[in-house]
């Protein structure tokens, strides 16, 4: 199964201490997608935070490595979210917003559930 990763959720690891990697191949998931509008997300945090967010910013970039890139512009969102149409793919992500987005167009979505493991929203 495929999954797309949002900015968020590369930043799961360092904040809350879980491998989302681990976790999504315990929900079934064995193909991991990065869409390159996250990748430019990721490299402005690291640029433009502090402390442990520009921490957690490094980590997601050394973590897109496992990942497939896609090639894509614009906002990240809505990119994510016609990305995730085309492909048949879910999301990984914590945006509130975007899981509302990705709810109303029937794409499955995981996120992060009692800050200790990724689950199926």
């Amino acid at each position: 199964m495929k999954i797309i990763i949002d900015t968020n959720g590369f930043m799961i690891p360092v904040q809350f201490g879980v491998d989302i990697f681990e976790e999504l191949k315990r929900l079934g998931f064995n193909e991991f997608y990065v869409p390159e509008a996250v990748v430019f997300e990721i490299e402005k945090l690291i640029k433009r935070e502090k402390g442990s967010n520009r921490t957690a910013a490094k980590v997601a970039r050394s973590m897109m490595d496992r990942c497939r890139r896609i090639a894509g512009t614009g906002h990240a969102d809505d990119l994510i979210l016609r990305l995730a149409r085309e492909m048949e793919a879910a999301v990984l992500t914590n945006d509130i917003g975007l899981k509302r987005r990705l709810a109303e167009n029937g794409i499955q979505t995981v996120s992060l559930r009692q800050k200790n493991r990724l689950d199926f929203v």
